[in-house]
Order: structure tokens, then C-alpha cells, then sequence
């Protein structure tokens, strides 16, 4: 498969599929519009699915591992050999990620595709290797637009495989040592901010480190001068293989038909490529957490995506995104079991609100 092969199966949601569970909902036991977000979210996934009433669905949430050239700069309170020892903790189920995914029912998926080292067989591990991690983007291009494309062609190709064995929706996590320099680096090649605004503290740096970190994203992008017309010279450029794989994931979901959870920062930096490849993914995106990452929310701006939960996070590996996917879980329980005002036996008459009128207006006492 080709990278416009992908693309080309990646079809717009069906609005009147999103209109007709819109109007179930609202005969639901609530006022108008009262669930907010999940009603949202419940119409998005009718759609993705192509189904009124969608089971819940076997999760998994995929996390794509690689390491930076760029870390031999020294912007990261942790070595590079971090990357290697976490692999090893995801596989034993011990990382922050493992504990959110048994929590939201998601099996955990490892892949190393571009870990330095040859990593032993592992519980729970991929071995994909694109290559030995990225250069260091400072003196040159992080990877061949060649290894970009492969990589991104990996993150669907599991995808696929996951959907074959019966999982119908997948979340996006990362790790990889000096990453959120990769991240903030793509969202600024990408919207043209200034390094200033959109790097921040990653794994908790201090503030020398953290000038020294934005001083580099600056030496990276005028090294590269990667084309913001061009998503993956960007990508290729100033990015990562663990975030071009998930670019790749959220394709191949997009493809697949079906939901991608989008972790924080370095997931979302992968959703802006595949937005940019990809208009029409954005429709099969869901949005997890708001990062305390100052580029988070330029990246979310960018995409029009929302993030559901602010709670500060900034670890990454896919975390918030397992707790959104319990969100998805309620929307979808909500059209299941919750009751009609005709099942309940519930005589009311209610209306849509005006545009101007918002549903919390609306006091279900007063109805």
C-alpha cells in the first residue's frame, strides 16, 4: 500500500447518520443537550460506525517507541537509555500507561519502531523497526522522507491487523526521549509560531534547559527549513519515527472506520500531520486531555478538536487517552440504556433551543 492508497480510503462521516442519533438522543430522559460533549461523542461514533446503536468495542491503545537524535543535545531531564528501560516496563505492565489501559479495558500494543537498540522478545512488544532511531536534527533532516513514509505505512498496517482481530477502537500513545522538542518543532514548521510559544518543560527540565531546548527547535527549523505546505518533508525534517508511526495509526483508523483516541502533546503533533495529509480524519479523532504543554493547544486549535478532560497531565504515553475512551464508553451506554420519555412513561413536550440558547439555560425544573 501506498501513502495516497491510504488516503484515498479515508471517506467523510455520514452528517444525516450524526442527525438521526442527534434526534434519538433527544428523546432521551434529559434536557435538550444536557450530556454536552457525550452526546457529541455518541453521534461522531454512530456515524464512524455506521450503526445506531454500536456495541461497546474492544480496545487497544498502541504505543509507538523511538528515539531522538536530537537528545544528544541535552534537552531532557532523562538519558536516551530511558526509552529502552520504559519499553521494558510497558511490557511488564508496570508504566503509567499500562495502569489507564487495564483501567479502560485497552489492551496495551508495544512497538519499537525506531528504538536505538536491538530489544529482546517481550510480552506485549512489535518489533517494527524503521531504523536505530532519528538523527539529530540540528545538523540535518531527522529521517529520510523514505523512512517517514515507511513508518507512517506501519502505524496503519497495525492498525489493520488490530481491526482484524476484532478491536474497534485505538488510542495514541509515545515514547521516545526528547520527543516534545520533535513535537513542538512540527507545530511550529506547521503554523509558523515561534519556537517561544509552543516549547515547554517536557519531562519537567529546568529553565536553562528549557532555553536551551527552544534554541535547538530554532537551530532545527532553520537547518531544515522543512516546507509547511508539505506535511511530510515536515515530518521527515523535524519529526520522530514514533510520532510519524502514529501518524500512520490515526490514518489507519480514519481508513479502518474506526474512532482514534488522541493522546497529549507528541500524539497530537502526529494528528496535525495526519490532518494535513488528510482533512477528512479529523472527523474519526477523538479528543483526550488538554497537556499543560504550551503547544497543546495550538495543536488542538489547528485540528478543531476538544479536549474533554484538563487535569494537568503531561506524561504522555497514551494516558489521558485511556480515560477519554471510558468517555466513549458512557456515550455509547447512554444510547443503549438510557430510557425514551415515551419508554419511562414520562409525559413531557420539549423543543430544541434556539442557536442563541444554550442547553444549561435550560432548568429541568422549569420543564
Amino acid at each position: 500500500m501506498t501513502i495516497t492508497q491510504l488516503l484515498n480510503r479515508i471517506k467523510p462521516l455520514d452528517q444525516e447518520q450524526m442527525a438521526e442519533t442527534q434526534a434519538y438522543l433527544d428523546t432521551l430522559t434529559k434536557p435538550i443537550g444536557s450530556l454536552g460533549v457525550l452526546e457529541d461523542m455518541a453521534c461522531q461514533l454512530t456515524a464512524i460506525y455506521q450503526d445506531p446503536r454500536p456495541p461497546i468495542p474492544a480496545k487497544a491503545l498502541i504505543i509507538m517507541i523511538g528515539d531522538h537524535g536530537v537528545a544528544a543535545e541535552g534537552i531532557s531531564a532523562f538519558p536516551p537509555e530511558v526509552t529502552t528501560q520504559m519499553t521494558m516496563n510497558y511490557s511488564s505492565g508496570g508504566a503509567g500507561a499500562n495502569v489507564m489501559a487495564r483501567h479502560a479495558g485497552a489492551e496495551v500494543v508495544c512497538v519499537d519502531i525506531g528504538v536505538a537498540v536491538d530489544l529482546p522478545d517481550m510480552p506485549r512488544l512489535i518489533k517494527r523497526k524503521i531504523a536505530y532511531g532519528t538523527q539529530n536534527m540540528t545538523q540535518g533532516p531527522a529521517m529520510t522522507r523514505e523512512q517517514a513514509e515507511k513508518a507512517i505505512l506501519t502505524g496503519a498496517d497495525i492498525v489493520a491487523e488490530l481491526v482484524r482481530c476484532g478491536v474497534g477502537m485505538v488510542a495514541t500513545g509515545e515514547m521516545g526521549i526528547a520527543n516534545t522538542t520533535a513535537a513542538a518543532a512540527i507545530i511550529a514548521a506547521i503554523k509558523g509560531e515561534s519556537a517561544e510559544r509552543v516549547v515547554g518543560r517536557g519531562s519537567g527540565i529546568d529553565d536553562s534547559r528549557l532555553q536551551r531546548k527552544i534554541t535547538i527547535v530554532n537551530q532545527a527549523l532553520t537547518v531544515n527549513k522543512p516546507n509547511p505546505q508539505d506535511p511530510i518533508d515536515i515530518l521527515a525534517k523535524v519529526g520522530g519515527l514514533e510520532i510519524a508511526g502514529l501518524v500512520g495509526v490515526i490514518l489507519g483508523a480514519a481508513a479502518e472506520r474506526v474512532p482514534v483516541v488522541v493522546d497529549g502533546f507528541i500524539s497530537t503533533a502526529a494528528a496535525v500531520i495526519a490532518a494535513s495529509l488528510s482533512p477528512d480524519c479529523k472527523a474519526y479523532m477523538i479528543g483526550s486531555h488538554l497537556s499543560i504543554e504550551p503547544g497543546h493547544q495550538h495543536m488542538l486549535s489547528y485540528l478543531g478538536l476538544e479536549a474533554m478532560l484538563h487535569m494537568r497531565f503531561r506524561l504522555g504515553e497514551g494516558t489521558g487517552a485511556c480515560l477519554a475512551m471510558i468517555m466513549a464508553d458512557a456515550a455509547l451506554k447512554m444510547l443503549h440504556e438510557m430510557a425514551t420519555f415515551e419508554s419511562a412513561g414520562v409525559a413531557i413536550s420539549i423543543s430544541r433551543p434556539s442557536e442563541t440558547q444554550k442547553a444549561k439555560d435550560i432548568p429541568w425544573g422549569h420543564l
